[in-house]
């Protein structure tokens, strides 16, 4: 009997211990655990001991004293907000409903752990507020045709606020401007009115191109018709002088006695005519005494 409760006493003790053994490995756990850190290379990490910031530290392995140090994180990589759609009445009061994006990046971890509570809160209070202030300035159409300008306002107002935060703000864009929409009616109305002259004024363009065309062609055929009429006159004035000058060479060849048969035939034409007048030439009184000569000639050769 003693020895079984000796037995019992003595797997009792060896739980005991082994329950003792599990929990100093579970503290020395929760200490590693709390006393080691791997930061990434986009992350930085700092350091609260004892209430009072003690630095920045990472990336890679980072060794903190349990239950003494407190570690925030904070993330480097560029990051966005989404500001909903705020209503907002332009210089003409105009209500115009406007959403955007705000990108940053945290430049001083330090400051924007300790200097504001919560960045994107703020930072989204600053937004919508500081876009009402721009939008308040500017008449509708300008807000409407001056997004990059309204863009490149916000963007240099919030980074004014938020860098001492230790945040840069990187860019603004609106993502959307929403007019009234009896305005975006009339823009429709404008933007069809706009289509319509467009398309007038290229269709007037292409009648006037055609017309100048049709004029272009038709000069060139009056042209074309002009310089065939003149080298055909040419020709023609040409043809005429070389027969002229044909007739005046074969004229230069002729003598007294071939003029003569030539008037006798002629003569002889006129004879058989119907006609009762006559008229013949001064030369004709030449013409008789030229046969009468060629028939003395004749005679004194026989």
């Amino acid at each position: 009997m003693m020895n079984l409760i000796g037995k019992v006493l003595q797997v009792t003790v060896d739980v005991a211990q082994l329950f003792i053994i599990l929990i100093i490995f579970i503290i020395i756990l929760t200490i590693l655990y709390n006393s080691i850190r791997i930061v990434k290379e986009y992350e930085r990490i700092v350091v609260f001991r004892l209430g009072r910031a003690i630095g920045v530290k990472g990336p890679g392995i980072v060794f903190l004293i349990p239950f003494i140090d407190r570690p925030f994180v904070v993330d480097l990589r560029e990051r966005y907000l989404e500001i909903t759609k705020q209503t907002c009445i332009t210089k003409d009061n105009a209500p115009v409903d406007i959403d955007f994006l705000i990108y940053f990046k945290v430049f001083d971890p330090m400051q924007s752990v300790i200097n504001v509570q919560n960045f994107e809160g703020a930072a989204t209070g600053i937004a919508t507020t500081t876009l009402r202030a721009v939008i308040g300035d500017i008449n509708l159409d300008d807000v409407l045709a001056r997004r990059e300008d309204i863009n490149k306002i916000l963007r240099s107002k919030l980074d004014e606020v938020t860098e001492r935060w230790g945040v840069k703000v990187t860019s603004v864009e609106i993502r959307e401007i929403l007019p009234p929409k009896e305005v975006q009616d009339a823009m429709i109305r404008q933007m069809s009115a706009e289509r319509n002259r467009r398309a007038m004024v290229t269709e007037a363009s292409g009648k006037k191109e055609s017309a100048i065309l049709v004029a272009d062609g038709e000069k060139q055929s009056a042209i074309l018709r002009a310089e065939g009429d003149k080298r055909a006159a040419i020709l023609r004035a040409e043809g005429y002088a070389e027969a002229l000058k044909t007739i005046f060479d074969v004229a230069k060849k002729l003598d007294s006695k071939t003029m003569a048969l030539q008037y006798l035939e002629m003569l002889k034409e006129l004879g058989k005519s119907e006609s009762t007048k006559f008229v013949l030439p001064m030369e004709i009184l030449s013409l008789i005494e030229s046969i009468g000569k060629f028939v003395r000639e004749s005679g004194e050769k026989e």
